[in-house]
């Protein structure tokens, strides 16, 4: 019987977890830090840890104490991985350290029974170290129970938590600890070490493959190595930039590259086209419209050599994006960044996903000649194209045509306007074009064009107050008409103003309580008829009512009901008040009377009640 022995998998986040501050990756503020600390003598007693997923603090708190527990510390800090204590560590038998997964071990039990450990000095080594990772997990009275011994622990003792939500914990944890604050790793970073990794495990890889996966970890390094193994298992240890995509689901920029030049062809078929083509492989529409606006972003960044440090793509797709770049206006970038995140914050409420990604598409099409951005004063602002300019519709008048036409130019002719009693107002210091106007003055057209076989229109001139116009002689100006016709008015009305008369009051009266009852406000007409009227001055009415609430009924009216009176008498100055009537049958207030008063009152009326009381010889508290 054959037996086949095989070697154990071990990923790659566990076989190349770093052993010591110097392979940490990308948290050099923190190794430096704790670097000098240990070699300075200047160690806290507790640490919290915080930052993302995957960027190294629980590999960093498990370096850092199997470094202050090794017997023969290097130079710069750093454990020797020789002795004892670093063996031991390695094997995972050192009874120096404790770690506690606080998202399973959260209640006040747990850190009670971490509490009676640390009452034990260590055995070997000069220091215990206990680890609680994911601590903001711990519950509010795990956290109290932790306070005194996380404060004042032995001198032998150090507490290391880690975190990824800090916010979560308590302030009084964290006043009583050094916070490390972790950062993302760079995708710089991240491809460099999977680099080391691939040279290391002879897998044959693209740098453009390694920085797709870059992208895909976000800053995590654990993921980007949990990537790296998938891809390898996938493609049998040949990474390239096609099947990594392939294996990612990640759209190749190249379509992305020809979108854009599609849409400053304004080619619409095109894009269509591609869209459909990108959407038959699978990919979904929430998918393209991210991607796209990070493609955006990308050539909105390449425009200006100052902030293209930021581009964070392969370096073969650089020179692509500064050319690209180069191409489009920034108005029409900043535009479709807002159509497409506006497009991707509704495409969920979207019944048809397709035509909701299609719609967006023809939208940046057409967005070159529908948007422009105006740099002003205030700042960047959008502005509306028109396809053309509307002019103002004048009133067309009819030409004069002259006996002789004038050849080529026109030069300056004068022309003065009859002007009866028309006096401008115009200041002493007044610089405008009316000035040559005081005191008879000639206004001057200067026509300089070529009017050869063009008609001549006569150029009518509105003058205010008493002008005659110059198109006939003797004709009313517009402006004196009007006047004369509303003066005319107002003295025709003033002969038929009737008078003010209680029996035509109580007429109007009548006819506004009809008004009321064709509105079918009953309420209304029986508060009206129960008022009186009087007249009280030469334009005032005087309406007596029963209480106050028929007061406000007639005072909701007060706006209908003085336009009805004012047309009825033909009498702008006609007015009314509402006055609550006083009927005098209100009964005064009954006397209440004190206990004392009202015994004095009793024993007027009843004296044997008085002679009992002293035969008892009662006293009575009043």
């Amino acid at each position: 019987m054959l037996a086949i022995i095989m070697d154990k998998f071990i990923v790659s986040a566990r076989k190349y977890r770093p052993q010591n501050f110097n392979t940490v990756v990308g948290q050099s503020h923190i190794t430096t830090t704790l670097k000098n600390a240990i070699r300075n003598n200047q160690l806290a007693h507790a640490f919290l840890f915080c930052g993302p997923r995957g960027v190294g603090k629980t590999t960093c708190a498990r370096i850092l104490a199997k470094t202050i527990n090794c017997e023969n510390r290097t130079a710069d800090g750093e454990a020797c991985n020789v002795c004892n204590s670093c063996v031991s560590f390695d094997n995972g038998t050192s009874l120096n350290i404790h770690e506690l997964d606080a998202a399973s071990n959260n209640s006040v039990d747990d850190i009670r029974s971490l509490v009676d450990q640390v009452r034990f000095a260590p055995q070997a080594g000069a220091y215990k170290v206990y680890i609680v990772d994911e601590v903001h997990m711990l519950s509010s009275s795990a956290f109290n129970a932790f306070l005194k011994t996380l404060e004042e622990p032995p001198p032998y003792a150090i507490f290391i938590l880690a975190t990824t939500e800090k916010h979560k914990i308590i302030p009084t944890i964290l006043s009583r600890c050094q916070i490390f604050d972790f950062k993302r790793i760079t995708n710089h970073d991240t491809v460099e070490h999977l680099e080391e990794i691939c040279e290391k495990e002879n897998i044959k890889a693209d740098k453009a493959a390694l920085h797709v996966i870059a992208q895909k970890s976000e800053g995590c390094l654990r993921d980007a190595l949990s990537i790296l193994d998938k891809i390898v298992s996938f493609t049998n240890g040949e990474l390239n930039y096609t099947n990594t995509l392939e294996h990612l689901n990640i759209l190749d920029e190249d379509y992305y590259f020809k979108l854009i030049d599609s849409m400053q062809q304004q080619n619409i078929s095109d894009a269509i086209l591609m869209y459909d083509e990108i959407n038959r492989k699978g990919f979904e529409g929430d998918l393209v419209l991210n991607g796209f606006a990070e493609f955006i972003r990308n050539v909105l960044v390449s425009k200006d050599p100052k902030v293209a440090v930021l581009l964070e793509v392969a370096e073969n797709f650089k020179p692509k994006y500064l050319e690209t770049a180069k191409k489009i206006n920034p108005a029409w970038l900043i535009s479709a960044l807002n159509i497409l995140s506006d497009a991707e914050i509704n495409y969920k409420q979207a019944r048809n996903k397709k035509l909701h990604v299609e719609l967006s598409l023809i939208k940046l099409c057409y967005l070159q000649q529908a948007i422009e951005l105006v740099n002003t004063d205030t700042g960047i602002t959008k502005k509306k194209q028109v396809e053309s300019i509307k002019a103002i519709a004048f009133r067309t008048i009819a030409p004069i045509e002259l006996k002789e036409k004038p050849e080529g130019k026109l030069q300056a002719t004068s022309y003065k306007p009859q002007v009866e009693n028309y006096s401008p107002q115009l200041s002493e210091g007044d610089n405008s074009t009316y000035a040559p106007l005081r005191n008879g003055g000639e206004a001057k057209l200067i026509i300089e064009t070529d009017v050869k076989n063009i008609p001549i229109a006569i150029v009518t001139k509105a003058v205010a107050d008493n002008t005659r116009v110059t198109n006939g002689p003797g004709k009313i100006g517009v402006l004196d008409k009007i006047r004369k016709e509303v003066a005319s008015r107002h003295q025709s009305n003033a002969n038929i103003t009737k008078e003010l008369k209680e029996e035509e009051v109580y007429i109007a009266w009548g006819q506004y309580i009809e008004m009321l009852k064709k509105k079918n406000n009953p309420s209304a007409v029986s508060n009206f008829k129960s008022a009186s009227l009087k007249i009280a001055e030469q334009n005032s009415i005087e309406i007596i009512t029963e209480s106050k609430i028929h007061q406000s009924f007639i005072e909701n009216e007060r706006a209908a009901l003085i336009e009805h009176l004012q047309n009825y008498f033909n009498n702008r100055l006609l007015s009314y008040k509402v006055i609550v009537a006083d009927t005098g049958d209100k009964k005064p207030a009954e006397e209440h009377l004190s206990t004392k008063q009202q015994y004095l009152k009793m024993i007027e009326q009843y004296p044997l009640v008085k002679e009992l009381k002293d035969k008892l010889k009662m006293e009575l508290d009043y």
